[in-house]
């Protein structure tokens, strides 16, 4: 029996062809390919002893690798992470809204250093914009059988299913709004891997002139875009920011007049404000500049519509104007309310007519991280649990004093079920309940 060959950590030494250079952290040689007649890498060049007289520098592109100083200007004109020219879609901030630079001040002091009052007026002023409005949302999971199967598959593990569920459920509501359909564009925003534009596929089957844009500012391993190959179906991908993304200038949607469904799954709030702008106040709004009928003006009246069913009997077709809309509509799964800006903010007028400006957005979003901190359950049933204590002791027991914390009532001056942290403030037990977890109290800290 033929012995077996040696590898390189028996022998002590490189593989044959590899790179000689040692790699402390990894416990191993390199494995890069070396060129002919050298023990280093391009990368470990430097370790060569007949390599000694030449440099290796960082990369001003991209420090995170390394080329030789003499080489410099040659591999400027080809690194990958060179400047590469902007396509006709590319259009500086044009997404991005209006900045007004008198709005924002220059320095605003953190929501964890402001006084108690301070805070106080900050919830008044949120209770009080919030007065008459219906916050009440109703779940509406729903499922749909493109994605059976792989619900199904035990080889998926609990991520995976978590993520399937939600792909799953953007899928079913995207069917219960009638955009599931041949002849429309399909443009995912925060695209990643392209999952949900995957199973969208999967979902429309042999739809015809079904096409698809996969919109990601960075670049994106183990895609699954590249894996489609039908016919009546076509994934393009734009590496571009949404904020400078021109829809109107993309050639399937400027010359196949294509209705657009928004989608995207995990858009974090300044991505959602972005998307919402780069599709109704950028794409839709070139339509209204072309005498195209834009999404917002879709209201019919009883006039226009009695005028174009006679145009129509008459024959006259070229006077009745197409009903089609650039946006046939917008499906996305919100994420991280947090991360929004006041600069690419799509309520800004709502903000200001409640008397409320940037100042305010800064705090309220900081504020926001309360509803899910997990603090209100944990004090609640500290509230509950002192309640109980209390009605089994006479009327003469003796009072608790609540110190810089107290569970929040539905009264003017605070928030249902919130506390207030202050780095002043020492979180101290509601009666002789038990205080909340560490975990807990930290996350509402701002």
């Amino acid at each position: 029996m033929a012995a077996s060959t040696p590898s390189p950590r028996d022998t002590g030494f490189p593989a044959e062809g590899r790179c000689s250079y040692y790699v402390e952290k990894k416990k191993r040689f390199c494995r890069m390919v070396v060129a002919a007649g050298k023990r280093f890498c391009g990368e470990h060049a430097g370790a060569a002893e007949e390599e000694n007289t030449r440099k290796r520098i960082l990369c001003p592109l991209d420090p995170k690798h390394t080329v030789y100083e003499d080489q410099l200007a040659k591999h400027l004109k080809k690194c990958n992470s060179r400047e590469k020219p902007k396509p006709d879609f590319f259009i500086q901030d044009i997404n991005a809204g209006l900045k007004d630079e008198t709005e924002i001040p220059e320095q605003l002091v953190p929501i964890s250093s402001l006084s108690e009052e301070q805070l106080e007026n900050l919830i008044k002023k949120l209770r009080k914009a919030s007065e008459g409005l219906n916050s009440t949302l109703k779940d509406d999971i729903r499922s749909h059988p493109a994605l059976l199967d792989a619900l199904n598959d035990p080889r998926n593990g609990d991520s995976a299913i978590k993520h399937l569920k939600q792909q799953a459920s953007i899928l079913g509501n995207i069917e219960k709004l009638k955009l599931l359909g041949p002849r429309r564009c399909f443009v995912e925003f925060g695209a990643g891997k392209g999952k949900l534009s995957h199973w969208v596929d999967i979902a429309l089957k042999d739809a015809e002139k079904v096409h698809f844009i996969l919109v990601e500012k960075v670049t994106t391993r183990f895609k699954v875009d590249g894996k489609h190959r039908k016919e009546n179906s076509v994934f393009e991908r734009l590496q571009i920011d949404i904020q400078h993304l021109c829809l109107s200038k993309i050639p399937v949607l400027r010359e196949g007049k294509l209705p657009v469904v928004g989608i995207g799954k995990h858009l974090c709030g300044v991505a959602t404000d972005l998307a919402l702008r780069c599709l109704i106040e950028t794409y839709a709004a070139s339509y209204e500049e072309r005498n195209e009928e834009p999404l917002a003006k879709r209201i019919k009246n009883d006039k226009t519509e009695t005028k174009v069913n006679t145009l129509a009997k008459e024959g006259n077709e070229r006077n009745v104007p197409e009903k089609w809309s650039p946006v046939a509509g917008i499906v996305i799964a919100l994420c991280c309310h947090h991360r929004c800006d006041w600069r690419h903010y799509v309520g800004k007028e709502y903000f200001r007519a409640l008397g409320l400006g940037a100042v305010e957005f800064h705090y309220f979003q900081r504020m926001s991280s309360w509803a899910t901190c997990g603090m209100r359950k944990t004090l609640l049933e500290a509230a509950d649990i002192t309640t109980e204590r209390q009605d089994r002791q006479n009327d003469s027991s003796e009072e608790h004093d609540d110190g810089g914390c107290r569970v929040a009532d539905d009264g003017a001056d605070g928030l249902p079920g919130h506390t207030f942290q202050h780095p002043q403030w020492r979180l101290k037990t509601v009666g002789t309940a038990k205080p909340p977890q560490p975990d807990n109290h930290d996350s509402c800290s701002n």
